[in-house]
């Protein structure tokens, strides 16, 4: 199994070792969204100013962004693309990574909380079970675990911004491997031409079949003895919607990793001399 540490000697920008670090994010978001969906929606979580708890303490955002902030504020600054600004130093020295990436700003972690909040959790939870005693409305979607389920959405979140942007290794590796078929379209922008060169119809329809895959077993309710409970996903004992996961993917996470991937190309040549373009384009791996 190919790993995700940077500091071991082997090549970071192998697609092989790319496509295994893909692969198995696709089981942590699964498996976190699993965890999501056994609470309800709790949408008084993601409207800002909604607690009064966290008001006078003079925050004005939701619930969730109060739990990234301090998350984010333990770990100071993390190696992954933040969801929050203004994070204070990192207690412990950062590591010296090797520098794979060309330098950039790109980060789309507003897009994944939007979609996230607005569309995901939604989709793969159930009412609360008080709706079950005539309760409806807004008020039957709270069961009131504000802090079992933000926990959860700052992994899952984590997750999908991991996944996301590791697009930049997918954009950079193609573009190392062939500059010259990228630098005609970078340097007279043409978006379309970006993505068609790295995008793959084929790899993208195994990804859904597994993914659907996947998610259809993980779902599973298992008997005492370990044994798969027949037609869970049928009589509603599933933990999750499994075609509410191969959306998420197909609609939201394969789209924005696309963007990324563009954006990175799109400023790949930022701060290059002539020179070095011309020789970024005669060099052959």
């Amino acid at each position: 199994m190919l790993s995700q540490n940077f500091m071991l000697e082997q090549d970071p920008l192998s697609l092989e070792r790319i496509r295994s670090v893909l692969v198995r994010l696709e089981d942590t978001i699964i498996f976190d969204l699993i965890e999501r969906a056994q609470f309800a929606h709790n949408p008084q979580m993601y409207i800002p100013a909604a607690f009064s708890e966290l008001t006078e303490l003079g925050f004005d955002g939701s619930w969730l962004e109060w739990f990234l902030k301090e998350t984010e504020t333990f770990h100071g600054r993390p190696d992954e693309y933040p969801f929050t600004s203004d994070l204070p130093p990192p207690v412990l020295k950062s590591l010296d990574f090797p520098k794979i990436l060309y330098p950039n700003d790109i980060n789309a972690n507003p897009s994944i909380l939007l979609f996230y909040t607005r569309v995901i959790v939604p989709r793969i939870t159930k009412p609360a079970s008080k709706h079950s005693n005539g309760i409806v409305g807004d008020e039957a979607l709270e069961d009131g675990n504000y802090g079992s389920a933000a926990t959860i959405d700052v992994e899952v979140l984590q997750a999908i911004s991991k996944r996301v942007h590791y697009g930049k290794f997918v954009s950079e590796s193609k573009f190392s491997a062939d500059p010259a078929a990228f630098i005609p379209h970078i340097r007279k922008p043409n978006r379309q031409a970006l993505e068609a060169l790295i995008t793959k119809p084929e790899v993208e329809r195994k990804l859904l079949l597994r993914l659907r895959k996947k998610a259809s077993i993980y779902a599973q309710e298992f008997n005492p003895d370990g044994d798969a409970i027949a037609n869970s996903h049928a009589n509603g004992t599933a933990k999750i919607d499994v075609d509410g996961v191969v959306e998420l993917y197909e609609n939201y996470i394969i789209p924005l990793t696309k963007e990324v991937e563009v954006d990175y190309l799109l400023r790949r040549l930022d701060g290059l001399t002539e020179e070095e373009i011309d020789r970024l384009a005669a060099r052959h791996v």
